[in-house]
């Protein structure tokens, strides 16, 4: 029984195992790609990215030993700019790693000595500065574990520092010695890069300049705090021991600052240290020790500054809080006083109602007794008279009194109505500003969720399958800039009135879904686009994405709703479409104005060129017919001819119905996508006319070859669909002219289709075919035949393999030189053009689509002997006449 009930927990801790045994296989994959990528022997410098993962994964595990355990499988030895790498990489796990990384490092100190050795003993530049990171490297890890509360990362509060140093004079002393020979390391890494380089703008900027530069980032970071400790350290030193005895110190101490503040200087001048890294500025003088015992800091006050700044600001919202907090409290004491006040009257009042009542009923009471006594003394004419005068007076005085107490009842009831809508209003109100404020935080944390998902997709592996085109991503970044001005617009009115939030509401919605599909896409463009615009691209997205977060982040507290401001967005933005811009296809770069007139050219060229075509034919027409597999040829470029005067006449209906009140040239400069497609076709059309004759007259004349008049005819008919559905985008589905484009495009399919059909039909009728007898052979000679015969087919496949692969890489070429987006060729060979296919298009594509070939005629049959073939030269059409 007791076995039966431990299943379960048996079941989950083995669920559990396995989990965690995926888990970390995951864990371990995602290392290694990270250490691979970050550590190479290409002369670049190491991608943060990279970097960045290999931290996070110290920090996971709780130490080093994955990082060393494939680290140690380099073959460090053997590449002088992989080893210099490697110290880069291993530099900034030692600053910015878990805490245990140090102890790792130390087990393979013996290792990273060796390696410093033999690049000391060869004459490489690299090998040079190997040398010098391993003893620096050597040197930190030696320091830090002798001082345990000093982190690699030399962040640390002078109180730790002064704890490190403790109270005897001779540990301060030597402690100060062993800072000195840490920042020497530091130091002569720096002079030796910067003395191998140019420090001109143009050697920072290229990679073979920034890969020696990249560790400087981490040194500079380093001589900053040594350089504290060293100031905090002599200061002390100074305070307990005479002068004359620290003038070694003090000398070396020259020696270094003159060396940092050199180093500083030309790190600040060059580029590539300006974007990265803010490089504090040391004194002019170094006369510390001179002013008996200055700021022990130096150049090093601008935190101290920043601190100051940041309590002022704090301090000030702290009043600012405090005042809101005083008004409220004002508000809600001078609505307590008014209510107590009304319902101190309306207690008045009431008391005023009782004492009228009791009053009422005593005068009721004595008009009772007046009556009886004139009853009783009814015989008394004069009693009688005063008793009814007095009993007038009182009944008069009675209904004053009524009246009195009406209109008391009256104004207490509505005393009573006020107090109650005052409270109701004011009850009302605030819960409307509540839920508002609500909606507006719901809104705002779904905003930030879409955005979230959106950035989650840049680091998502199976994002890095997804394209998009630049035109598709600018017309995202403007729809996301419209979006902000409308943000901007709902905040300002939600301010003025926070009562209706409706606006903001609905354009917050708008921008999270724009801002998401502009970063998604950038992302995905980014995919497609040159490495340094791919970099820039995605890191614009990344601040696009942190900015609008921040931007939430502001509209979402009421602290801060007030100051909220999306012109960091915009500026993001208007990044991300200069990007989007830059990486349009330069031959597109044809001015707005000049496409209508360019589109009228290239019809009436392409007119031009068929009439042409037309008219040679006509010239050889007798040779044609003689030829009677290429007979078909004199009715294809007829058919191209109506197929050219349909879509011209479909064009201009198009033009007519669209453009409204603008004129033709608007009209095409705003359609300018469609507008180019329906140049592009028309060349094809025009050329694959013109090629067609050129093939025939070759053929007549035994100097081309039957493949030409095919691989012409295919072009047509894949020229005449892509024609074809350029002028269908953008015309009317129930145009007649439409249906007369159609039927003249499945006609010339109908003409290419005889041709390719009449031509392979007369290449067969032409090839002579031996007889193959193989009686006469033996069996080791059909064998070897056999083997000869395999070899050539084995030959041949190859070329044809050889021939498709150079076919793709021409096309392609041909889709790049043309200014044609890969997206657009795949969208109108597939026959579809919408613009959602852009942003999931995979761009591993080994061989650019080919287009789909007409559908091959029957062969046509030979006519006999005794039929002639006649030309009709006026309907120019063929006919067969019985011959006597």
């Amino acid at each position: 029984m007791n076995s039966i009930r431990q299943v379960p927990t048996r079941v989950k801790s083995r669920r559990t195992e396995v989990s965690l045994g995926a888990e970390r296989e995951h864990f371990d994959k995602q290392q290694l790609n990270s250490i691979s990528k970050a550590i190479t022997s290409t002369e670049t410098p190491v991608k943060e990215k990279h970097a960045r993962r290999i931290i996070l994964g110290t920090h996971r595990e709780k130490g080093a030993f994955t990082f060393w355990s494939y680290a140690l499988g380099f073959p460090l030895a053997s590449s002088s700019i992989l080893s210099w790498k490697f110290c880069h990489v291993l530099h900034k796990v030692l600053r910015d790693g878990h805490r245990n990384v140090l102890q790792d490092c130390m087990r393979h100190h013996s290792s990273l000595v060796e390696v410093g050795k033999q690049w000391g003993h060869l004459h490489d530049r690299y090998g040079q500065l190997v040398a010098i990171y391993t003893k620096l490297l050597c040197t930190k890890m030696e320091f830090h574990a002798k001082h345990a509360d000093i982190p690699p990362n030399l962040e640390v509060t002078d109180e730790v520092l002064e704890r490190a140093a403790g109270t005897d004079i001779n540990n301060v002393f030597q402690l100060t010695v062993e800072v000195f020979d840490y920042l020497d390391c530091e130091l002569r890494l720096a002079d030796t890069v910067i003395r191998q380089l140019n420090t001109s703008i143009a050697i920072s900027t290229l990679t073979s300049g920034q890969c020696r530069l990249a560790p400087l980032i981490q040194v500079i970071q380093d001589c900053s705090h040594l350089y504290h400790f060293t100031v905090k350290l002599l200061f002390k030193l100074h305070a307990c021991l005479p002068a004359d005895t620290l003038q070694g110190h003090r000398d070396r101490f020259r020696e270094q600052f003159q060396s940092l503040k050199s180093f500083f200087n030309k790190a600040r001048d060059m580029l590539y240290f300006k974007r990265l890294i803010q490089i504090p500025r040391l004194p002019d003088q170094l006369d510390i020790f001179d002013q008996a015992f200055g700021p022990p800091n130096g150049g090093f006050d601008d935190r101290d500054l920043q601190i100051e700044s940041l309590k002022r600001d704090l301090e000030l919202l702290r009043a600012e809080l405090e005042r809101v907090k005083a008004e409220a409290q004002r508000y809600i004491t001078q609505l307590k006083s008014q209510i107590n006040s009304l319902e101190a009257e309306v207690e008045e009042q009431r008391a005023q109602k009782q004492h009228a009542l009791m009053e009422n009923e005593q005068l009721r009471m004595e008009l009772e007794a007046t009556r009886r006594r004139n009853a009783e003394h009814e015989s008394l004419q004069t009693t009688f008279f005063e008793a009814d005068q007095k009993a007038q007076a009182t009944e008069q005085r009675y209904n004053k009194l009524k009246e009195k107490h009406t209109e008391l009842v009256a104004s207490h009831a509505e005393l009573l109505r006020q107090v109650q809508t005052s409270h109701q209003e004011e009850q009302m109100k605030k819960k409307l500003l509540e839920e508002q404020f609500a909606l507006l935080q719901g809104t705002i944390t779904e905003a930030e969720n879409i955005i979230q998902d959106a950035v989650a997709k840049l680091d998502d592996p199976l994002h890095v399958r997804c394209t998009s085109s630049p035109d598709y991503l600018i017309s995202r970044a403007e729809a996301t800039l419209g979006s902000i001005d409308k943000v901007k617009k709902g905040h300002a009115d939600y301010l003025s009135n926070m009562g209706d939030a409706a606006g903001l509401l609905r354009a917050l919605t708008q921008f999270s879904h724009l801002a998401s599909d502009t970063i998604v896409n950038g992302s995905a463009t980014a995919h497609m686009a040159p490495t340094d615009h791919a970099d820039r691209l995605t890191e614009n997205c990344r601040d696009c994405a942190s900015q609008s977060l921040q931007y939430l982040k502001d509209l979402k507290s009421k602290a801060t709703l007030q100051k909220a401001d999306p012109a960091a967005i915009r500026a993001a933005v208007q990044k991300i479409l200069r990007l989007g811009q830059d990486l349009r296809p330069k031959g597109r770069d044809i001015g707005q104005e000049e496409l209508g007139d360019l589109v009228d050219k290239e019809m009436a060229a392409t007119s031009a060129a068929i009439e042409e075509a037309v008219r040679r034919i006509d010239v050889n027409v007798h040779a044609y017919i003689q030829i009677y597999s290429i007979f078909s040829v004199l009715l294809l470029p007829q058919a191209i001819r109506m197929l050219v005067i349909a879509s011209t006449e479909l064009q201009k209906e198009i033009v007519e119905s669209g453009r409204g009140a603008a004129s033709i040239r608007e009209f095409y400069a705003k359609n300018s996508r469609w507008t180019e497609g329906l140049i592009s076709a028309s060349k094809a059309v025009g050329w694959g006319a013109t090629e067609l004759v050129e093939s025939a007259d070759k053929v007549v004349l035994h100097t081309g070859k039957y493949e030409e008049l095919i691989v012409c005819s295919h072009e047509i008919a894949a020229s005449t669909a892509q024609l074809v559905a350029a002028s269908k985008v953008k015309a009317d589905r129930n145009s007649k002219k439409l249906t007369v484009l159609q039927q003249a495009s499945r006609h010339v399919n109908e003409m290419a289709a005889k041709v390719v059909g009449s031509t392979r039909t007369g290449q067969e009728n032409l090839e002579e075919k031996d007889a193959m007898d193989f009686s006469g052979m033996s069996l080791i000679k059909l064998k070897k035949e056999e083997i000869e015969s395999q070899v050539k087919v084995l030959e041949l496949e190859s070329q044809l393999e050889n021939e498709r692969m150079r076919l793709g890489e021409l096309r392609k070429q041909h889709y790049g030189l043309a200014g044609v987006p890969l997206v657009d060729v795949l969208d109108a060979n597939s026959g579809t053009s919408s613009p959602n296919n852009s942003a999931s298009m995979s761009p591993n594509l080994n061989k650019p689509a080919l287009r789909k070939k007409p559908v091959l005629a029957q062969k046509p049959t030979i006519p006999p002997k005794n039929m002639v073939m006649k030309w009709d030269f006026k309907n120019h059409r063929n006919c067969l006449d019985v011959a006597n």
